[in-house]
């Protein structure tokens, strides 16, 4: 495998020279970059100039991440050629969380299935429910097919989110790129580090990813009555206090983040599921297991290549870590850095959602306040 990466930067233009290096030799070309950006197809058509043969596949970020940087409202460009691997990909349009479901399932079902190793997913960051399109995009792939991706962001916005393969940036998109080939290998992990805090509450009114009330009582107002004052920032400052979901008893438990609420209704909308009888509590962040967990998420993708080193990593993070880390966010990347080592190209963005089997197995799920990794390499 080999790999070329460049970013773009305002007033300053590509930072590692001109574009096309690789050239036609590239098979696909990532691209995450701020939404304004991606609204103005800024160096789109110089990106597709530069690598003719490529697939281009990106989204707009809470944040751009390429080797161990954290940039925003940059272009984070890795070109990628396979030495032995394949890659196909599509796009659909996502008419809102109700067909999230139908958008999964259609977008697995556009996937040639003969020698799929792992798909690879971007979706829009706020017109969609996270949970019902990974269900969706399972029911559609073969057995021992791996899902990893995420939502794409928009700073603390969220207003607008913008994805693309093979086409210009648009909102309202969910795309997924499928990689073959028997000597591809692929590790990932997904881990967080916030800690619970507060009783548990049951979830007495929900549907879907929208809840209404927690233990017969409003959820809106029991949310603003423990953030205080940060309450009039939702739902921005919802990110510093994610919730923790739970099912039913024995399960693993997911953590939620609000997308966005509806004083009318009294209702707040996360980016996956809150079903009615699971019970849940609220989280807060904790700087040092922040940073563990990307080292924890870095260790079991590793352990997923086996004897082979990541060539490349795509590391998706929520921007709910980024906002507790601050002026301190790059060391969650250097974490991943110091064990995945320094041959492994780092590229990928901070998110409104995550998508990746838990850690240790098990299914595909959506996950929010995570570091989620998916690491690359092929057997020589």
């Amino acid at each position: 495998m080999k790999t070329e990466q460049n970013s773009w930067i305002a007033g300053k233009g590509w930072s590692n020279g001109p574009l096309g290096k690789m050239g036609k030799e590239a098979q696909l070309v990532l691209v995450f970059g701020g939404s304004a950006l991606m609204k103005e197809q800024l160096e789109f058509d110089a990106i597709k100039q530069a690598y003719p043969n490529a697939h281009l596949l990106g989204c707009s970020t809470a944040g751009e991440i390429l080797g161990t940087q954290v940039r925003d409202d940059s272009l984070a460009l890795t070109a990628v050629k396979f030495n032995f691997s394949g890659v196909q990909g599509t796009q659909i349009g996502i008419a809102g969380t109700s067909s999230s479901y139908e958008a999964g399932k259609r977008l697995a079902n556009a996937i040639e299935k003969r020698g799929l190793r792992h798909l690879f997913v971007l979706s829009d960051g706020l017109s969609v429910n996270g949970s019902e399109l990974v269900k969706g995009l399972a029911s559609g792939l073969p057995k021992g097919v791996s899902i990893t991706g995420g939502l794409s962001g928009d700073g603390p916005r969220f207003k607008e989110t913008f994805v693309f393969f093979d086409a210009p940036p648009e909102t309202g998109i969910v795309a997924a790129i499928g990689l073959y080939g028997d000597k591809l290998k692929v590790g990932y992990g997904s881990l967080g580090g916030w800690d619970p805090f507060g009783p548990y509450r049951t979830i007495t009114g929900s549907k879907n990813n929208v809840l209404y009330e927690m233990d017969g009582k409003n959820a809106l107002d029991l949310y603003k009555e423990y953030l205080g004052d940060q309450a009039k920032g939702l739902p921005a400052t919802g990110l510093l206090f994610p919730l923790e979901v739970k099912v039913k008893e024995g399960d693993r438990p997911v953590v939620r983040t609000i997308l966005s609420v509806d004083e009318k209704e009294k209702s707040m909308t996360f980016a996956g599921d809150v079903p009615e009888g699971a019970t849940a509590r609220l989280m807060k962040a904790n700087f040092e297991r922040l940073v563990d967990g990307s080292l924890g998420a870095a260790q079991a993708s590793r352990q997923g290549l086996g004897a082979f080193d990541a060539e490349l990593a795509i590391l998706i993070s929520c921007v709910g870590r980024k906002l507790v880390l601050a002026q301190k966010t790059e060391e969650e990347v250097e974490a991943v850095r110091d064990v995945l080592g320094s041959k492994a190209a780092l590229t990928g963005f901070y998110s409104y959602g995550e998508i990746a089997p838990f850690v240790g197995g098990g299914a595909c799920e959506l996950h929010n306040q995570t570091m989620t990794i998916t690491a690359l390499a092929e057997e020589r």
